[in-house]
């Protein structure tokens, strides 16, 4: 569990450290094309969810909350060993990281900042959190699939036998 630990605070770290620069560097800019028409760094203050999701309701501390209920769980399920998958447990840490680093922006500055601007297929700009998030998601979808499946084959199996 610590390595964990220390793997959350380094991917909270390294999405505060992107987005220090974002405020510092490219806020005044606006935004730097890094292939024109394709894929710019551009300065976005996102007030909602996921992908701006829910701005209407501009309560980042509703926001706060949920993220902390979230790593709260996240913690309790690492630290009962719920999960036994290096997979899972990755995929829960990437989730936690992404969840706390967004938090923060919020507590901190009423808003999130998002700076990684698709602009070919018009994806909502995000940020390292975000894709933490996104990719702690995908990776959990990956280890359920895969626990189910590895069960399977001894049911399959024992049905064989009895016939």
């Amino acid at each position: 569990m610590p390595f964990f630990i220390i793997a959350a605070v380094l991917m909270i770290a390294a999405d505060q450290a992107v987005k220090y620069w974002a405020l510092t560097v490219l806020q005044p800019q606006g935004t730097i094309p890094v292939i024109e028409n394709v894929f710019h760094l551009t300065y976005v203050e996102n007030r909602g969810a996921a992908f701006s999701l829910f701005a209407k309701f501009d309560s980042p501390w509703l926001f706060v909350v949920l993220a902390t209920v979230i790593t709260i769980v996240i913690i309790y399920v690492l630290h009962k060993g719920v999960i036994q998958s290096n997979l899972g447990r990755w995929s829960l840490v990437l989730v936690a990281a992404g969840a706390l680093g967004n938090a923060i922006d919020r507590a901190v500055r009423g808003f999130v900042v998002d700076l990684f601007d698709f602009r070919l297929i018009h994806f909502p700009v995000f940020n390292v959190a975000d894709i933490f998030i996104c990719l702690g998601g995908l990776l959990f979808v990956i280890y359920v699939l895969f626990q189910h499946k590895d069960k399977e084959p001894a049911v399959a199996q024992e049905t064989e036998d009895h016939e």
